[in-house]
């Protein structure tokens, strides 16, 4: 029996990670990401030291709305900053910090599960 969920052919899943990018549903992207289950954008982070409330904002406009976002944090879990924390939470946005790795499973595994989430990738 094939315990593999099916995912829809629309959707954006992440295929590969590392040296420096991203392959999202076939297509190669270099530097950080941000990955809804409908769309990728181009992420203008290279380190968490430049993580901040402005460059998270974006996904309050994703539509359909996201309910929570992972962060790949890069190679090792970081304390998501309490300014991005705070901007996400007045958009009734839960927020999770881990590696990148763990990052982009746990996206593919609740994106299958058709839940609204959104992956904020900082590339390794």
């Amino acid at each position: 029996m094939d315990i593999t969920p099916e995912i829809p052919a629309d959707r954006k899943y992440i295929d590969h990670y590392g040296d420096g990018g991203f392959r999202v549903a076939g297509e190669r992207y270099e530097g950080s990401v941000i990955v809804t289950p409908e769309q990728v954008w181009q992420w203008p982070v290279s380190s968490f030291a430049e993580l901040t409330a402005e460059n998270v904002a974006q996904v309050l406009n994703a539509e359909p709305a996201i309910e929570l976002l992972l962060i790949g944090c890069g190679a090792r879990v970081e304390r998501i900053p309490k300014d991005v924390r705070e901007t996400l939470r007045a958009g009734a946005i839960t927020v999770d910090g881990m590696e990148t790795g763990a990052a982009c499973r746990t996206y593919n595994v609740l994106m299958a599960e058709e839940r609204r989430v959104a992956v904020a990738l900082i590339a390794i």
